[in-house]
């Protein structure tokens, strides 16, 4: 069972008792902090890759892992119809004491609203968990896009951290695919359990959406491997003249 330690960790930075930061690692990369003041973040602080995707959004928006809801505030500012959903109580609470309106704990599966922009960030191809799943969340993503709808999901091409000095690609090939690692997640100490966590490269969610119907683009290419993409339904193809 969840401990929501990143909720806790969330409430005490609101609350000011935060005396440190969470601490994450990953089944491939070593312990790094993860400063609590960062999950606050005004939009004059976000990385680019996020300014990108809150300036893109459009219409009613879903915000999928709102964290503290600094996106969702954002836009709600902007004078967007915003819901924020999380799986985390202590975000949820975090999210409605900063302010916004619309926020529900609520994981993305069971979401049944439908919307003009679904925002999912930071490596927001990590909700997928396992590769074998992505058919499945795409295929309930387009059924909560609006007809003109967007989905702007950001993540890293890894292969990079398999690769030697000669350019060879070292990782087991019977382990399954490169992007699907475990996380873990610290702070005071306590531990959560660990969780998957899927980083995608775009040729691969280029593939997958392809394969149920979506439409795929990148519209934005950060700096560190790492791109945002755009997803929206195919255009349908027009009827042949017999």
């Amino acid at each position: 069972m969840k401990k929501d330690i990143f909720g806790k960790a969330l409430l005490d930075f609101y609350n000011g008792d935060a005396t440190e930061d969470i601490i994450t690692s990953t089944s491939i990369s070593e312990e790094d902090v993860l400063p609590l003041a960062y999950l606050f973040r005004s939009y004059s602080e976000m990385p680019k890759i996020e300014q990108e995707a809150l300036k893109l959004s459009k219409g009613k928006v879903l915000d999928v892992g709102c964290g503290s809801g600094s996106h969702s505030l954002y836009l709600q500012e902007k004078g967007f119809e915003v819901k924020a959903i999380d799986v985390s109580e202590g975000a949820v609470e975090v999210s409605k004491k900063r302010g916004v309106m619309n926020v529900e704990k609520l994981a993305l599966l069971d979401e049944k609203e439908t919307f003009d922009t679904i925002l999912i960030l930071m490596n927001g191809t990590g909700v997928f968990q396992k590769l074998k799943d992505v058919p499945m969340y795409l295929n309930h993503l387009k059924a909560l896009l609006h007809e003109n709808g967007q989905i702007l999901i950001d993540s890293s091409d890894i292969k990079y951290m398999f690769e030697d000095e000669d350019g060879g690609f070292w990782q087991d090939l019977n382990a399954g695919y490169f992007g699907e690692v475990d996380y873990y997640l610290s702070y005071k100490e306590e531990k959560e359990e660990p969780m998957k966590w899927l980083y995608l490269d775009f040729s691969t969610l280029n593939i997958a959406c392809a394969s149920v119907g979506l439409h795929c683009e990148i519209v934005y290419e950060g700096e560190y491997f790492d791109y945002l993409a755009k997803i929206s339904l195919a255009p349908s193809k027009p009827e042949s003249i017999t």
